[in-house]
């Protein structure tokens, strides 16, 4: 989680895994794969919030309040820039597993 931990406090702050499942009633792990999933769904084409459902299953009401809790729109497209930078998934899997990607 540090990686993604790390992303997320560049774009938003205070914000952390931990403390974003606390808010929105999910585990922490599922918190990293929505919030990855938006991340690559942002530059698609469509709607970034039903994208990210289709991806993980989640309901669209808890994506929405976690892109409201890492500060919107802008700061999610702050993110899924960082997110390339890193690799795409590949690479933010590979620094939350400790292996290269």
């Amino acid at each position: 989680m540090g990686l993604l931990d790390g992303l997320l406090g560049q774009v938003a702050g205070n914000v952390d895994v931990q403390n974003l499942a606390a808010k929105v009633g999910l585990t922490p792990e599922q918190v990293e794969q929505a919030v990855t999933a938006l991340g690559q769904a942002h530059p698609q084409p469509g709607d970034t919030v039903q994208t990210a459902a289709d991806q993980t299953g989640l309901p669209q009401d808890l994506l929405q309040q976690i892109v409201e809790h890492i500060g919107g729109e802008g700061a999610l497209g702050k993110f899924a820039g960082l997110l390339e930078q890193q690799g795409g998934l590949g690479g933010l899997l590979g620094g939350l597993f400790g292996s290269k990607a």
